[in-house]
């Protein structure tokens, strides 16, 4: 069973084998090909320098506004969609360029810019709240949206939401410390008396170690006004596998804004991704959406052992009271989880899901 749950994690993205910063296999380039790569790799950094030249110039000269605050809500490459936050052309967007050593800046990000014709500058970059990233298939965490206040965990009634996978999504907001909220949407499929039964247990379980429980349906427009009152005035990400109606619940969320929807496959009864570039949406009221493929689907990274037991927050009473500094939590005698599962306090199914995921981490599988 275990088995094809995690061939189905596997399909997901939630389990690949840590690719090494450099290649396994002993086969040199030929003379051609490192000719070619340098090339290369020097046109970027030569571009790169031009255009940092070109600004500098552009800066020295006043040929660029004065400093303003701004956020970027758009990501393309080598430059970015800002808004301005103040002033007559507030809501206004500039596109504008990044400079070298600013570092690696994403939506969410908020900067001081300068206008410029046809770009504007971004100069500095302030503090970030939050950084949520995820890793490229290299392993090394690449960052995809910053400043966001909640990651609202989507499941539906199809695909299949297994609590596993609920899980890891949890361990990993409570890794980069960002709040998440559970939201179970197309409640409006859930005919099946029996199913529903199951998904009502299983989030009743989550609302019981204390995280927020939504429900919402895009077709009925049930919970929609809960769901906006949650999200008002906040920063939040939808994240879930694909076809659970992220897209649609923008849509719906935040009227005018075109979100292509992608068709849930009926063979395999998997979605498809639809969005191409991380984007911030705004609420009429308040509060901010950001939506991108390299969001939906994230996970659990170069994870540490002490940051898994954390992730599981109704752990977070019993750990540093076990008998061994080093215990595994498995068998070892007066672990302090171990007796706070025979007493009641962890449910079974929870500390069998902290153990799958400790075992695949054990194995040297990163799921991501």
């Amino acid at each position: 069973m275990f088995s094809a749950f995690k061939s189905q994690l596997q399909a997901l993205g939630f389990f690949s084998i840590r690719i090494p910063p450099f290649p396994m296999s002993k086969r040199k380039l030929s003379r051609r090909q490192s000719w070619r790569v340098d090339k290369i790799q020097a046109e970027r950094v030569e571009r790169a320098s031009k255009k940092d030249h070109s600004v500098d110039a552009k800066l020295s000269s006043g040929e660029l506004g004065p400093e303003e605050e701004g956020l970027i809500v758009s990501h393309f490459g080598s430059q970015v969609d800002v808004e301005v936050l103040a002033g007559e052309s507030k809501g206004s967007i500039c596109r504008c360029h990044m400079r070298a050593n600013l570092g690696a800046l994403v939506t969410g990000d908020r900067v001081i810019w300068r206008n410029g014709d046809p770009y504007g500058v971004i100069v500095a970059t302030l503090p970030r709240q939050t950084l949520l990233s995820r890793p490229n298939n290299r392993g090394e965490l690449k960052p995809v949206a910053a400043n966001i206040d909640y990651i609202v965990i989507t499941i539906a009634p199809e695909p299949t939401p297994f609590a596993n996978l609920i899980d890891r999504y949890l361990v990993a907001s409570e890794a980069i410390g960002i709040e998440p909220v559970i939201l179970l949407n197309k409640t409006d499929l859930l005919s099946d008396p029996d199913k529903r039964a199951e998904l009502d247990q299983m989030l009743e379980n989550y609302q019981r170690i204390g995280y927020t429980v939504l429900h919402a349906s895009t077709r009925s427009e049930a919970g929609l006004s809960t769901l906006k009152a949650q999200l008002d005035q906040r920063t939040s990400v939808f994240v879930g596998q694909s076809g659970v109606g992220k897209s649609s619940l923008i849509n719906v969320l935040l009227p005018g804004v075109d979100i292509r929807v992608g068709a849930l496959s009926q063979a395999r009864l998997k979605g498809v991704h639809t969005t191409t570039t991380a984007r911030i949406y705004h609420f009429p009221d308040g509060g901010d959406l950001i939506d991108s493929p390299g969001i939906r689907e994230f996970g659990l990274w170069h994870i540490e052992p002490q940051q898994l037991l954390e992730g599981f927050i109704e752990f977070r009473p019993f750990l540093g009271y076990c008998r061994f500094r080093d215990c595994s939590h498995k068998h070892e005698p007066n672990c302090a989880l171990l007796q706070a599962l025979e007493e009641g306090k962890i449910e079974p199914r929870r500390m069998a899901s902290f153990r799958q995921i400790q075992q695949s981490l054990e194995d040297g599988i990163s799921p991501h």
